[in-house]
């Protein structure tokens, strides 16, 4: 009888062992599956990052050359360091780019049953939309029903003459007076401006304050003129485009935004004139999408997948 009972306890430890050892097997490969999973989430998140910036900065180019927006991809990928990645690239000019970047990913605990590497991708794409709502625009306008020929010579008109014709006005974006209308020109407005927004113009003689804004923008463009797809020029003017909303006698006294445009100043002013002198130009630039807003050149950039 002892003998029986001792060969019955044998066995069930050796069970016990054996049923221990493959728990511990089934807990290692859950172990190792999570690591391999992990890290195959890591590296897809990492290269759809790479993918969302690759196509975000090259569509800052799409109102440039194509060989710009090539350019611009490769430049954020190999400052990622994964310039190898890219599989697809697909530019249609003035309008989207798409891109699918594909890596191999070494495998830790999978190569033990044969799984070595496995590749994962990332799919982004961009495309343009006119600007509807932004920050940074100058305190100038430019009447909706002016047709824009983009890169010919316009002469933006500063005086009262300007103001009076309804086809060009000088906007009081914070308020009346001079300095406040410099400041505005030579940094920016500060705050949102967007579609449909009700906008005072300003009165009085500004020659003097825009030629000091003007000039220092000008001189603050350290690239050569002529170059309109510069990055960061201080030369470049973002207007709204405007229709006329108030009149008081024959003087526009507020505007309507539509929508905005880019100007290019193309020279410094003189002591006399009261004139910026410049082209309007098509660009990619910061702002967001307004439904209905015009079409004047001046556009925003989105993910679209």
């Amino acid at each position: 009888m002892q003998l029986v009972i001792k060969k019955i306890l044998k066995e069930e430890r050796g069970n016990a062992l054996i049923f221990g050892i493959g728990a511990l097997v089934i807990l290692l490969g859950v172990a190792g599956f999570a690591i391999d999973g992990s890290l195959l989430f890591m590296k897809k998140s990492q290269l759809q990052k790479e993918a969302n910036a690759a196509v975000l900065s090259g569509s800052q180019e799409l109102t440039n050359t194509e060989q710009k927006v090539k350019d611009t991809v490769q430049y954020i990928l190999n400052a990622h360091k994964d310039s190898s990645a890219l599989e697809k690239l697909d530019i249609e000019m003035g309008k989207k780019v798409a891109i699918t970047l594909k890596k191999s990913v070494k495998l830790t605990f999978a190569s033990l049953f044969g799984f070595e590497k496995i590749d994962v991708k990332a799919h982004a794409a961009t495309g343009l939309t006119t600007i509807g709502k932004a920050v940074g625009a100058a305190p100038l306008g430019i009447d909706e029903s002016i047709p824009l020929e983009y890169y010919k010579t316009y002469l933006l008109k500063v005086d009262s003459s300007g103001v009076t014709s309804g086809n060009f006005g000088v906007l009081a974006l914070s308020g009346p007076g001079a300095k406040t209308y410099e400041q505005n020109l030579r940094y920016g407005y500060q705050d949102e401006l967007k579609m449909n927004d009700i906008i005072d113009t300003q009165t009085g003689n500004i020659a003097g304050s825009t030629r000091s804004a003007i000039n220092e923008r000008v001189i603050g463009c350290s690239q050569p003129p002529g170059d309109y797809s510069l990055r960061n020029c201080s030369r470049i003017l973002l207007i709204p485009v405007y229709k006329p909303y108030s009149f008081d006698t024959n003087q526009l006294k507020s505007v309507k935004i539509t929508g905005f445009a880019y100007f290019y100043i193309t020279d410094p002013m003189s002591s006399t004139d009261t004139s910026i002198k410049g082209v309007f130009i098509k660009r990619a630039g910061q702002g967001s999408y307004v439904e209905g807003s015009k079409d004047r050149g001046a556009y925003s950039i989105r993910l679209t997948e």
